[in-house]
C-alpha cells in the first residue's frame, strides 16, 4: 500500500515531506485536504491529526504526525534505499546532526514562520501585517543567518559534509523568505534548493 500524505499541495510542510519521499525513493499519494475550508479542523480530519494541521501520513495503517517526525520515519524505515544518511548511524554525527536540528528549531523556523504569517498568511486572511513586528522577525533571522555563514564557512551542510534532514528542514520556508545571503550560506542553499526532489516537489508535491 503506497505512503498517503494528507494534506494540501502548497503547504510547507506537506511539501516538506514529499521532498524527503523523494529523497528516499519512496512513492506516495498526497490525498488533498482542503485547508482554505477548514477541513483541517473538522472532527473527521482530527481523529488522526488533534491538532488540526497539515500533514499527517498513513503508511498502510500507520499514522503520523508532526513533519519532522514524520521524515525522520521516512529516512529510517527506508535507510538504505535514495540519498544516504539523511538521519546518521553513528552515534557522533548523529549528535551534530541532532544538534543541527536543534539550530533549525530554534534559531530558523520561529522566525520564518512569524515572517511568513506576517506576509502571507495575513494577506490571505484579509489583514494588514504588522510592520513592526515584521521588522523586527526579519532582523532577528539575518542575525541567526550571520551565525550560519560562519558554520558555513567550515563545512559544506549544517551537520557536515553531507547532506541530512537538518538542511532539508530549511527548504519550504527558506524558499518563502531567504533573500540577500552571505556567500556561504547562498552556496549551501543555491546547492539544497537545486535538488531535483525539491524541484519536482515545487513543479507538483
Amino acid at each position: 500500500m503506497v505512503l498517503k500524505i494528507h494534506g494540501h499541495a502548497i503547504a510547507p510542510l506537506v511539501r516538506l515531506v514529499a521532498e524527503v519521499c523523494r529523497e528516499k525513493d519512496v512513492p506516495y499519494e498526497l490525498v488533498n485536504v482542503e485547508v482554505y475550508k477548514g477541513e483541517h479542523k473538522t472532527p473527521a480530519f482530527k481523529e488522526f491529526q488533534p491538532f488540526g494541521q497539515v500533514p499527517y501520513i498513513d503508511d498502510d495503517g500507520f499514522i503520523l504526525y508532526e513533519s519532522r517526525a514524520i521524515c525522520r520515519y521516512i529516512a529510517k524505515k527506508y535507510a538504505s534505499q535514495g540519498t544516504p544518511n539523511l538521519v546518521p548511524h553513528d552515534p557522533k554525527a548523529e549528535a551534530i546532526f541532532e544538534q543541527a536540528v536543534s539550530i533549525e528549531t530554534s534559531n530558523f523556523y520561529p522566525f520564518v514562520l512569524g515572517i511568513t504569517t506576517e506576509k502571507i498568511i495575513k494577506k490571505h486572511r484579509g489583514l494588514e501585517p504588522n510592520e513592526a513586528r515584521l521588522s523586527e522577525l526579519v532582523n532577528n533571522l539575518k542575525a541567526k543567518l550571520d551565525v550560519y555563514e560562519v558554520i558555513l564557512g567550515k563545512q559544506a551542510y549544517l551537520a557536515g559534509g553531507s547532506v541530512t534532514l537538518a538542511d532539508l528542514f530549511h527548504l519550504p520556508y527558506g524558499t518563502i523568505v531567504f533573500e540577500d545571503l552571505g556567500p556561504n550560506v547562498a552556496r549551501w542553499w543555491k546547492e539544497i534548493a537545486s535538488r531535483p526532489s525539491w524541484l519536482a516537489v515545487r513543479a507538483g508535491a
